[in-house]
């Protein structure tokens, strides 16, 4: 008998077609992979902040913008020279403080004469910073304790950090990251975080 040719309800099962199936899904986890290592470099190596005032100066200026390392102290702690990021005494409000590392856990913290002495030695700034006019609460000495830092700003003498009894000694766990990259603004260039 043949079959009447017009209106059929009869519809042709359609066949998965598995290499390109597999190929959408290659896409889709790829894109999502991608977007995933993004939001992680970005989450620990590229968290920007506005350096406020001048006591980072000549290394870093008033406004100049700097990234932040946030990974480099999930494997290892800071170091004297580091050039650090914090919330003092680990305030949630307050602005984002940078400053350099000069005495880590263990050291003995002194300001005598104008002259910085780290466990008992001298510390040597080859002639970089000027003397220090104000030791603060560093002219007694201070013995810092595990997890815990003393910092000061380049520009020792127009500088809230450490030795000023309202930041104090810096703990670990208040320390955001490491200031590694400097973003060019007003007179300054772009570059890594040093001297």
């Amino acid at each position: 008998m043949a079959r009447k040719k017009g209106l059929t309800f009869y519809t042709k099962e359609r066949k998965i077609n598995r290499k390109l199936l597999r190929e959408i899904l290659t896409w889709i986890f790829s894109g999502a992979l991608m977007v995933l290592i993004a939001f992680v470099c970005v989450y620990l190596f590229g968290i920007r902040t506005s350096v406020i005032g001048v006591s980072m100066e000549p290394a870093l200026q008033n406004g100049q913008e700097i990234l932040i390392d946030r990974f480099v102290y999930l494997v290892s702690p800071p170091k004297q020279e580091d050039v650090v990021v914090f919330r003092p005494n680990g305030n949630e409000n307050a602005h984002l403080y940078v400053k350099r590392v000069v005495g880590t856990p263990g050291d003995t913290v002194l300001i005598r004469d104008g002259l910085l002495y780290i466990n008992g030695d001298v510390y040597d700034e080859a002639g970089i910073f000027d003397r220090i006019e104000n030791g603060g609460i560093a002219e007694n000495a201070v013995d810092l304790e595990e997890d815990e830092f003393f910092v000061l700003g380049d520009n020792r003498n127009d500088s809230e950090d450490s030795r000023s009894s309202n930041i104090g000694i810096v703990r670990r766990e208040y320390i955001i990251g490491r200031a590694w990259f400097k973003l060019g603004g007003k007179g300054s260039k772009a570059g890594f975080v040093d001297r």
